[in-house]
């Protein structure tokens, strides 16, 4: 079933609402307001973008690229790391873009070429110059398809349930993650990577491209107008004279050094404690699944109760689980502190949005957005290198992971810090 039509049999069972704000019509407590469309567009968007469809196949590919190339995995996986920090360098000039032209239109052209060079994959030859320059595409574009450029679409259609819809957006990633990688393995198996990639291509140009055409666009837009409409808030400049910004950031800088090092080495940690290999994997899965999870618990609770208030116990619920990670010598204790790491992993993806709407408005709030993901990557590859640099100079996960979760619950209780929300952001 096409994307296109998966949602118009959504719609079959609701009223048609016009995407004016003048237009009467349900409010966003009913399932007939148009913005509940536009969450489930950019639900199955982000869920066809970089952070799932790129992201969580990579590994799949490793060995049938070494066997075809003769690539060294290093080799491979420097490819990952160069989408990864051109996503991170990129992501405010297109959170800059996002505000100045609108979502709509940077959508679709990083959809696009996302997607075709996905499928150019299918194409590579022996040459690694030529699958750096396709992975430095991809990370060029890639939070132009990912939930970056899709929240600000969704920020505008919603107030008091602004937490919940972020955080079923950010479901489409959880779903990828447990999705895609079965889906993409199955076509190697049976196909070739080739057909892998070219399919991986198509699903992105094929589900994500048209739902984002037809569904995605602001509130107060007009029919298929891509312009970005005005909206209240600072600019760029004066958010980042705001200690909020910093602060929001600084949290969010530990929480990726921690969170991405504990997953990134949970597997390995697991099965030097004596878990097999097959356990330890299933532990992983639990993450996954337990992330899900996070995300619909943490956009219901950020629309209930102050959102730095939210932040604080996920942040903490994080921090606790590295520090059972850190001492899990049983399959048991994994899993509980793998729950506990993924509910903290799927709940920040929603936790930064909501906060940068609610602090600084809509003006500039994808540049803002895009700043911290800047950050954001940079200690996400910080996390995994000195996990593993202290493992080699140890033996031992033990001493850096406990050490992580102290940082995380300091920075934790920097949540206390924030103020009360700018009132002229927030509709009563």
């Amino acid at each position: 079933m096409s994307g296109e039509s998966l949602l118009g049999s959504v719609e079959a069972g609701i009223a048609v609402t016009h995407c004016t704000d003048s237009s009467p019509g349900p409010s966003e407590f009913d399932l007939g307001y148009y913005g509940w469309r536009v969450v489930l567009a950019a639900c199955l968007g982000v869920m066809a973008g970089f952070g799932s469809l790129f992201v969580y196949t990579f590994s799949v590919f490793v060995k049938p690229l070494a066997a075809e190339f003769g690539w060294s995995r290093e080799a491979i996986s420097s490819g990952f790391a160069i989408a990864a920090v051109t996503l991170g360098f990129v992501s405010p000039l297109l959170g800059r873009w996002i505000d100045r032209f609108g979502p709509r239109r940077v959508i679709l052209v990083c959809m696009t070429i996302f997607g075709c060079a996905i499928a150019s994959l299918s194409l590579l030859h022996s040459g690694l110059w030529q699958f750096y320059m396709t992975c430095f595409v991809l990370g060029f574009v890639g939070n132009g398809a990912a939930h970056l450029a899709y929240s600000r679409s969704i920020s505008t259609w919603f107030q008091r349930r602004l937490g919940t819809a972020l955080a079923f957006v950010m479901v489409g990633a959880g779903l990828g993650a447990m999705i895609l990688p079965v889906v993409g393995q199955s076509i190697i198996s049976r196909f070739g990577w080739r057909t892998a990639y070219a399919s991986l291509g198509g699903l992105a140009l094929l589900l994500g491209l048209p739902l984002s055409w037809r569904y995605i666009r602001e509130r107060g837009a007009v029919g298929n107008q891509s312009a970005p409409v005005a909206h209240a808030g600072m600019t760029w400049q004066q958010g980042l004279r705001a200690s909020a910004f910093w602060i929001i950031t600084a949290i969010l800088f530990v929480s990726s050094i921690s969170m991405n090092g504990a997953i990134t080495h949970l597997s390995a940690l697991l099965t030097d404690r004596g878990l097999t290999a097959g356990n330890a994997a299933l532990c992983a899965s639990i993450l996954g699944g337990s992330s899900v999870l996070g995300r619909i618990a943490v956009g219901w609770l950020l629309d209930r109760f102050f959102g730095p208030r939210v932040a604080l116990l996920i942040n903490l619920i994080t921090a606790l689980g590295m520090f059972l990670l850190a001492r899990a010598t049983s399959f048991p204790a994994g899993c509980f502190a793998a729950v506990l790491i993924g509910v903290g992993a799927g709940g920040e993806a929603a936790i930064t949005p909501y906060l940068l709407t609610r602090y600084f408005g809509l003006r500039a709030f994808s540049t803002l957005y895009g700043l911290t993901w800047t950050f954001y990557a940079a200690a996400g590859a910080i996390g995994p290198v000195i996990l593993g640099r202290a493992f080699d100079a140890t033996g031992s996960y033990t001493s850096l992971l406990t050490l992580l979760a102290i940082a995380l619950g300091v920075a934790a209780a920097a949540n206390l810090l924030l103020p009360r929300y700018a009132d002229s952001f927030v509709a009563e």
